[in-house]
């Protein structure tokens, strides 16, 4: 091969090598500068949100109030309506959820998604309902489409929400529908408050709308109420008290200077009222405070007397001024002397010598045994309320009976006992008390009330008392059953006044203590009753 040949090859093949190099560095720098005009990072950046995307984020500035920046087709008119909302709902916080969002095709132009609202106010009630949004495709870039229905689902143009306060229902209620605890009561029954309040709260759940929410049109007149409508869960627990008893004896004992305590039942055992003045001190005393009950336990003396005394209502008896039993002398008021009487007589002027020495010729379990007929050792457990009728034992001397005869020595009533022992004498049945309609009173100790035959004398005598004896100014209250006491306390230089009895298908007791007479007590039983 001749010497210029052989240039010409090398110079060939030195040409190829740069072509081939030359066309791989254009190559490389084409594969270098694609990335740049589509990488994957951009494309994602730059590729438009899902309407399930949209939506969440939407809803997540929604929770905020501000809708400035949201994917909405009219950001202004959307935050000023929020802004509105929150107002007119007195700033009660939102929270919502994304619900369902369905499949949208490529080339869809419209969709819709669901969500869950939770507006809570203050007190913590929560109105939660379900919403709507309407998605539509705007520049390639799907957005929420806005109108008040975003809002809440019912509201049309033009159309707002308003808040109002549910006008308060009552907790507890009284026999009548009458609020006792909550709603519009004001003092009722001071001193049950806290034992009401307490059962309501264990046994009524719900705690109901604190607010009402309505949609109003665009003179704000309602259109509907959205959201505060009472449920059966707002249903007050109903108790057996009566407002109108309880407030007319409420103001009987509030009208007495010293500590003043009525107790008014239904004959059946339903408690109407329980009232006691501030100077009897904020214990319930009234339920459970024992006192010696003085002659209003004459109504049991006379009860063991007709069972097992050999006597009856017409039998005559003595009735001196002052007469010695036992080691015991006993007195009448003022030392007044009757000569011999009718036992209705001497029980109606309350003859306390007649009575202690029927009492002193009684076996020694006599009294006990009558004061239990009338329900005075009776146990009783009512909801939320510590009870105690009376405590009334045998006799352990001929001495303790005498003065058990007359209501004093050891013989202990409360004044919710006194009443019930009215009621039993009204009924000739047993009595057991009750506070409230549906929740029932457990019987710990019962007892059986006297027999017929007894109970109808005793019924004579006690009407006779608010006739002819010491409780005739109750001659103006209609036919009143009753009986009077005036018992010693302490080192027996004061005692309280009582009077025990009944009207119709009431019974009640009203006890002072430290008055030293039965006539006031008489007088705040007319009141009462007047009431």
């Amino acid at each position: 091969m001749s010497p210029a040949r052989k240039r010409g090859i090398l110079i060939g093949a030195a040409l190829a090598v740069v072509a081939i190099v030359v066309a791989a560095v254009v190559l490389l720098v084409r594969e270098d500068r694609a990335p740049a005009a589509s990488g994957p990072n951009d494309a994602t950046e730059s590729a438009p949100e899902s309407p399930a995307q949209v939506a969440g984020r939407f809803l997540r500035l929604f929770d905020t109030g501000d809708l400035t920046t949201a994917p909405v087709d009219d950001p202004a008119a959307a935050t000023t309506a929020l802004s509105g909302t929150r107002t007119a709902l007195n700033g009660a916080s939102v929270k919502t959820s994304l619900g369902e969002v369905p499949t949208t095709p490529g080339n869809a132009t419209t969709t819709s998604a669901t969500f869950h609202v939770a507006w809570t106010f203050a007190g913590n009630s929560a109105w939660k309902y379900e919403g709507k949004l309407e998605l539509v495709r705007n520049a390639g870039k799907w957005v929420v489409r806005w109108a008040m229905s975003v809002i809440h689902p019912k509201l049309e143009a033009g159309q707002r929400l308003s808040l109002a306060p549910v006008a308060a229902k009552p907790i507890v209620a009284d026999r009548d529908g009458k609020a006792l605890v909550g709603g519009d009561a004001t003092g009722v029954a001071p001193i049950l408050q806290g034992a009401l309040s307490k059962v309501a709260s264990g046994e009524n759940s719900g705690t109901g709308a604190t607010v009402t929410v309505s949609r109003v049109d665009v003179s704000g007149k309602p259109v509907e109420t959205l959201f505060g409508q009472a449920a059966e869960t707002d249903k007050p627990l109903v108790s057996t008290l009566s407002v109108a008893s309880q407030n007319a004896a409420q103001k009987a004992v509030d009208g007495f200077a010293g500590p003043a305590i009525i107790v008014a039942m239904k004959t059946s055992g339903e408690l109407l009222a329980v009232a006691q003045n501030g100077a009897a001190g904020n214990q319930p005393k009234a339920l459970n405070g024992l006192y010696s009950p003085g002659s209003a336990f004459k109504i049991a003396t006379a009860t063991a007397a007709l069972q097992q005394g050999g006597v009856s209502a017409d039998s005559s008896l003595p009735c001196p001024g002052s007469e010695q039993i036992g080691t015991r002398t006993l007195k009448n008021d003022n030392g007044f002397d009757l000569g011999t009487v009718s036992l209705k007589t001497a029980f109606a002027a309350s003859c306390n010598t007649t009575f202690g020495r029927l009492a002193g010729q009684l076996p020694a379990d006599g009294l006990a045994k009558a004061a239990s007929q009338l329900g005075l050792n009776a146990d009783f457990e009512i909801p939320g309320l510590a009870t105690e009728a009376g405590k009334v034992e045998p006799s352990g001397s001929g001495d303790e009976q005498v003065e058990a005869g007359i209501g004093q020595g050891r013989v202990q009533v409360s004044p919710l006992g006194a009443a019930l022992m009215a009621a039993t004498v009204a009924t000739g049945k047993p009595v057991v008390p009750k506070l409230w309609q549906g929740l029932e009173t457990k019987v710990n100790a019962g007892y059986q009330a006297p027999p017929a035959g007894v109970l109808n004398q005793v019924r004579a005598m006690m009407r006779e008392v608010c006739t002819t004896g010491t409780a005739k100014a109750l001659k103006g209250s209609g036919a009143v059953f009753g009986k009077t006491g005036t018992a010693q306390f302490g080192s027996g230089a004061d005692a309280n006044g009582w009077f025990v009895g009944y009207r119709g298908d009431v019974a009640f007791a009203v006890m002072l203590e430290g008055s030293n007479d039965s006539k006031p007590a008489v007088q705040l039983a007319a009141k009462f009753l007047a009431g």
